[in-house]
């Protein structure tokens, strides 16, 4: 869809979901269209029956083939991530990942958010990975691309399993989430923190709890997550906050706000990154802005613009994360400042692999030592 033509009215918004669309995998032949002026037509008069039309979340056991997914992408500081999900209930409208549910034969829209795979054998596939005379050890990120303490994880605990094979074999790593569920496993954080083996990033865009719960309706509120960066630092566990995404004229205002709340409840290092719309993730986040801010979405579609070269989206690397044009500058001066007044660190220290040890053959044999 060109950029300049407006999209349709939603079909239809769901209570603690965030996108009102479904749109079908880029990769399928044929597509559904719903007949709008119908929906129109019919209105709100049965409000017991759309409450029952809800999707409901389901989460399928996934038998992963591997589990270290690799990348060589010169402005991500790491080569090595696990994601134990995918597909994410937290439903954050503006998630880039989305476009990924597409390889599944999946839509990036209701279904990213409400048909979750979890990846049970993750601990088992990568105490085999690791145990590969080949392997380089390396840090590893966790929840690069979808959020490993999502609502599934308090029954399934893969991220939990994964955690202590990973403090097993002395392998450091990097967590990123916007889930207080972090916070139960401290016991086990706190301890690979003697050893400096993790740290944990809180993402953090706004202060304001509604905007929040638009953007993010599954997701602990802001305030939550400040009380679980406050947990963690008690624990002396090291963490940071990502103030993101940044969105122009909707979130942005927050930024230096963002940061003073998150260096008070104890952070130590802070990152943002600017609103990125790739595939499907542009028509899904127009669609949304246009239902929940219709008098304010063009001049955030323009402001996004500009900072991508007059494009919606623009996969540079050297562009992707900030940005580029006056706008963008303004908001890297903006944080620049803010995080040294707040004494965040906008780099972090390297990481030492040399402790790594290939775990044993299996998990009742490392009980041995």
């Amino acid at each position: 869809m060109p950029e300049s033509e407006p999209l349709p009215q939603a079909l239809r918004f769901h209570k603690g979901r965030g996108t009102g669309s479904n749109p079908a995998s880029r990769f399928e032949a044929w597509r559904r269209e719903p007949e709008l002026d119908r929906c129109a037509a019919a209105g709100d008069e049965d409000e017991a029956a759309a409450a029952a039309a809800r999707p409901p979340t389901r989460v399928t056991a996934q038998a992963a083939r591997s589990i270290i997914s690799r990348n060589d992408s010169p402005d991500i500081p790491f080569d090595q991530a696990i994601n134990p999900y995918q597909g994410c209930e937290h439903g954050c409208v503006y998630c880039f990942a989305r476009p990924t549910h597409a390889y599944l034969g999946l839509s990036p829209g209701l279904d990213f958010e409400t048909r979750i795979q979890a990846k049970t054998n993750a601990a088992e596939r990568l105490r085999d990975e690791l145990r590969r005379p080949g392997y380089t050890p390396a840090l590893i990120a966790l929840g690069s691309n979808t959020d490993p303490y999502q609502p599934a994880e308090r029954r399934l605990r893969i991220t939990r399993a994964v955690l202590e094979l990973l403090a097993e074999c002395r392998l450091p790593v990097s967590i990123t989430t916007k889930s207080a569920l972090v916070t139960r496993d401290i016991d086990l954080l706190a301890a690979m923190a003697e050893r400096g083996l993790v740290r944990v990033h809180l993402s953090v865009g706004t202060l304001d709890r509604e905007l929040a719960r638009r953007m993010e309706p599954r997701a602990p509120t802001p305030a939550r997550r400040l009380d679980a960066m406050r947990e963690l630092a008690a624990a002396r566990i090291p963490v940071g906050v990502f103030a993101s995404p940044l969105i122009p004229a909707l979130n942005d205002v927050d930024l230096e706000r963002v940061l003073e709340a998150a260096a008070a409840a104890g952070a130590s290092d802070a990152g943002y990154v600017i609103l990125r719309l790739p595939l499907e993730v542009r028509d899904l986040f127009v669609e949304w802005l246009e239902h929940h801010y219709p008098l304010r979405a063009a001049h955030v579609m323009s402001l996004v613009r500009q900072m991508r070269q007059g494009r919606d989206y623009d996969a540079d690397f050297d562009q992707r994360m900030q940005g580029s044009g006056i706008h963008a500058r303004l908001i890297e001066q903006r944080f620049r400042i803010a995080a040294a007044r707040c004494g965040l660190a906008a780099e972090r220290a390297p990481v030492d692999v040399s402790g790594f040890r290939p775990p044993a053959a299996d998990a009742a044999q490392a009980s041995l030592f």
